[in-house]
């Protein structure tokens, strides 16, 4: 077998977009808890994270180009993209407040709404999934959705 590659398919796309924004997640959440730059934690996922195996299950790869914008654009922009945050939820749950995986949510998802054509809705369905991922049990899809959606209006208000 030759080293070449086959074809990537339309949907092996989406999935290594739908990689690169859990891992973009991923990214900001663990930033945030061992206090690494931004280098440093991008670094990081494409050596060990991106098509990496653990316990015999291989990580799929992720669209790097999409994670190092979200990741990048999640800390250059995040002062606005947490105050258009603040602004969808609840006055008594500022950002600083909430668990810190829907902070990096929010924040990778704010980069993507502002900093991107990707259509709003789309950015929606993908993070909401993202939550689910995280949450499978709890409410926070639903909140998720629900913060999103206000965010987008704000951030986007031509696409609806």
């Amino acid at each position: 077998m030759s080293g070449k590659r086959a074809p990537q398919t339309g949907n092996d796309k989406r999935r290594m977009k739908s990689a690169a924004r859990l891992y973009a997640v991923q990214a900001l959440f663990q930033m945030e808890q061992s206090g690494q730059t931004v280098d440093q934690v991008i670094s990081e996922f494409f050596d060990h994270r991106f098509g990496a195996t653990y316990d015999g299950e291989e990580m799929i790869d992720g669209d790097m180009g999409l994670f190092r914008k979200l990741v990048e654009n999640a800390v250059n922009y995040q002062a606005p993209i947490d105050q258009m945050t603040d602004r969808a939820l609840v006055a008594k749950w500022p950002i600083s407040r909430i668990d810190p995986t829907l902070r990096g949510l929010f924040r990778a998802a704010g980069a993507e709404l502002l900093r991107s054509s990707t259509p709003p809705k789309v950015v929606i369905n993908e993070f909401v999934d993202i939550a689910r991922a995280f949450f499978p049990e709890g409410r926070e899809p639903k909140f998720v959705n629900a913060v999103l959606d206000h965010m987008a209006r704000e951030a986007r208000p031509e696409a609806f």
